[in-house]
Formats: structure tokens, C-alpha cells, sequence
């Protein structure tokens, strides 16, 4: 087993001709309710090489076609490689600087995770582990995409608690002396990126400093911020290809990677926000009781895990006095989660607290605003309530997330 399970990877990228500001396109689960959004990248992106090609957006993965797009995805994947659209850098770490809707400056570590260190289980001690609930029937579909790829995108990005940024922040003052490999613009408000190769001796002090994090009997090192089922879709098709290949040399087999991008906890750029309920066709007034009761709740109580509850035109905050999770997020998913199955009824996760009011007058209806989740909180938490319930946070805005520019080949 290496030292630590970040490791450099063969990373391809488009070559100078292919390079231009049509070529990467937003993370695939986003803007997933506004088709829209996706009509104008495949104009913006047209005939010209792009990752638009190599992805599956999830606003089609219900469409009649969707296996007719995977093909045409998957035979597109080995036209670049034919065709030489990519240059591959070999055993290569990215230093990242992308420049987010707002500004600031989020900079990040492309390489590759070690599939064999990962466990996205509840209650898992590997070193890389999910922070939110998986859910196993997300994971098939993106199967079927991976078993016939040629090469992978990442979307994944994974989260470092380096209070003492001892990882990627030192590469800041490096990147001068480093090649640049890109510098573009982001399609459709996404800001701009640019990336570095991080040199052999730079690529050395980073394995010392990522050892140096993994304290403890069953230290959390690599913690999942972005990309979770993305993550696990690697995992599970690496499971799969070891079971048909029995006794095979794991050690170099190209399905036991995945490539992704480190980003420190601690990065100013990084803002966690809520994600909040609401709840349809429900019996509001036996919800509320049966949530008062099992959860223990006081109105304008002083108890540390507060909510509010929007309810026939009204907002009322609760105090929790029997919390259930280290987290209010925690105690009342897990809640809803049980008492749903049991009553029947809708749920859906929403980012804007104004959304929520206004779903919240139809009728049956009940919405819930929880708090934000303090970026110190996660790691604590994983480490003692396990993977979160899924929605449990948001890291920024849908513009902000990652934009695929790196690929890796992995057949």
C-alpha cells in the first residue's frame, strides 16, 4: 500500500489546437431542473472538441436516447485518442487556481485516488470516505458509462482538513518555475482556471505533507466534498472488474484509480450552504406531533440544534433537545427519513430559503430551514456520526463547481 492514497497520474489534456473556451463544461449533476442550460452549452460548445462530448449530463439520463448518447460518448472518447486531440502528461500532479463566480480563488491538486483506500459505507475508517449517504441506485446507470469508457473526467473533488496548509497552498509560490499547461475562461459564468504541472520535487514534499495528516489509528484524511456517486461509480466498477479478473496484478491496473481534485477544508473560496426541505402531501399536523415528540422540540428553545418550520404562512423556530446527530441537519433527516416511510408523503431538498417559503403554501405542505454547516464541523463529524444523510451541505453555487478539463485513460 502507498504512504498515502494520492498518488500522480498519466493525465491527458487537449492538445493547442483542441484547447479553447468551448472545452470545459460544468460538472454533469448540475442544473439538472433547466434543460436550458445545457441546449446553450451545446451551442456554445458546436462542432469544436470538448468535454461536452465525453460526459453525460444527468438532465438526458431519463431520456428515451440515453443509450444511443452513451455509445456515441464512449466511441467519441476513442475518436480523440485517435485523432490526437490529447497530450498526456505522465506521472503528473496539476496545480489549480480557478477563479469562481465571485471572485475568489479557490486552488486545488489534480492526481489520482487509490480505489483500494476508499469505502463510502456508513460507519467506514479508510483513510478517503464519503461525507454524505450514498445512494447504491444512483451507482448502476454511471456504471454502464464507465464499463465502456475509454477514459474518465473528473468532477470529484475531494477535501483535505490542512489547518496548517501544508498541502496545496505552498504550490502558490512554486508556480512561476512550473509549465503552464492551461489558462481559460469558463463557459457560461463559470469564472476562469488555470493549471500547472507540479514537478517531481514538488510532488515529493506533497506525499510528505499528506503523510504528515494521517494521525491517529484511523485518521479521515480525504474527505468527499463533490462528486460522491461519481466516486463510488469508480469504486464499484473496480470492484466488478476484480471479481472477473481473480488473482490479476491489482498494483497497475488502471481501473483502481480515479482521478480528482484535493481542495483544502480551509480555503477562503469555500463556502458551505444550507440545503433545506420541503415537504408535500403530508398530514402537517400529525408531522409536527410526531416530530415534537420524538425529537423533543421547544419552541424559541436555548438547546445548540435549531430549525425553523414554515407552516400555513408562519415561521416558528425549534430547539431540538433530543438531538439524534451532531449535526440539526442530521437529527431531523433522520427523522423525516423514518416517519416518511412510515406516513407517506413527498420530500424535496431546496437551496434558497425564499423557494422554500412559497412551495410552502400549497396545501399538505410543510417547509423546513436549517442551518448553515460550519466547515469545522465536517470532519468531526464524519469521523463520529459516519456519512452524513445525503443534502446535508452545498459547497457554493452550481456556476462554481468543477468544470472537467483533465482526463485520464483508463482502458
Amino acid at each position: 500500500m502507498n504512504k498515502t492514497a494520492f498518488r500522480a497520474a498519466d493525465i491527458l489534456l487537449p492538445n493547442q489546437n483542441a484547447m479553447s473556451a468551448a472545452w470545459a463544461v460544468v460538472a454533469c449533476d448540475q442544473y439538472t431542473g433547466e434543460p436550458a442550460y445545457w441546449a446553450e452549452t451545446d451551442r456554445i460548445v458546436g462542432s469544436k472538441p470538448s468535454t461536452l462530448r465525453l460526459i453525460l449530463p444527468e438532465v438526458y439520463l431519463e431520456d428515451a436516447d440515453v443509450t444511443e448518447r452513451i455509445a456515441k460518448i464512449q466511441q467519441t472518447m476513442k475518436d480523440y485518442q485517435k485523432d490526437g486531440v490529447f497530450t498526456e502528461y505522465k506521472d503528473a500532479m496539476i496545480y489549480v487556481e480557478r477563479i469562481q463566480s465571485d471572485g475568489k480563488l479557490r486552488a486545488g491538486l489534480v492526481g489520482a485516488i487509490d480505489l483500494e483506500q476508499y469505502d463510502y459505507s456508513k460507519g467506514s475508517v479508510s483513510p478517503v470516505r464519503a461525507t454524505e449517504a450514498t445512494v447504491p441506485e444512483r451507482i448502476p446507470p454511471r456504471v454502464r458509462i464507465r464499463r465502456g469508457a475509454a477514459v474518465e473526467l473528473p468532477h470529484i473533488m475531494i477535501l483535505l482538513d490542512d489547518t496548517k496548509k501544508t498541502v496545496i497552498e505552498p504550490l502558490a509560490e512554486k508556480k512561476d518555475a512550473m509549465q503552464k499547461v492551461y489558462d481559460t475562461e469558463l463557459m457560461q459564468g463559470g469564472g476562469s482556471v488555470k493549471g500547472w504541472l507540479v514537478t517531481a520535487d514538488a510532488q515529493a514534499k506533497i506525499t510528505e505533507a499528506l503523510c504528515g495528516l494521517a494521525q491517529g489509528e484511523h485518521p479521515l484524511v480525504y474527505a468527499m466534498g463533490d462528486g460522491n456517486h461519481s466516486l463510488a461509480t469508480a469504486k464499484a466498477f473496480y470492484e466488478e472488474w476484480k471479481a472477473a479478473n481473480p488473482g490479476a496484478d491489482t498494483a497497475n491496473c488502471k481501473a483502481r484509480y480515479a482521478l480528482v481534485e484535493l481542495v483544502n477544508l480551509h480555503s477562503p473560496a469555500l463556502e458551505f450552504e444550507a440545503i433545506h426541505r420541503i415537504l408535500n402531501e403530508v398530514n402537517t399536523e400529525k408531522l409536527m406531533a410526531d416530530m415534537t415528540a420524538a425529537l423533543k422540540l421547544e419552541k424559541d428553545g436555548s438547546a445548540a440544534q435549531k430549525f425553523t418550520v414554515i407552516l400555513n404562512g408562519t415561521k416558528q423556530v425549534y430547539a431540538i433537545n433530543a438531538p439524534t446527530s451532531n449535526l440539526t441537519v442530521g437529527s431531523v433527516q433522520m427523522f423525516l427519513d423514518k416517519w416518511l416511510k412510515e406516513n407517506g408523503g413527498k420530500i424535496d431538498y431546496i437551496h434558497g430559503a425564499d423557494v422554500v417559503e412559497n412551495l410552502a403554501k400549497a396545501e399538505n405542505s410543510l417547509g423546513i430551514l436549517l442551518p448553515d454547516m460550519q466547515k469545522s464541523e465536517l470532519f468531526p463529524t464524519v469521523i463520529a456520526d459516519g456519512a452524513l444523510p445525503r443534502k446535508t451541505f452545498s459547497m457554493g453555487h452550481a456556476a462554481d463547481k468543477r468544470y472537467y478539463m483533465e482526463a485520464r485513460a483508463i482502458l
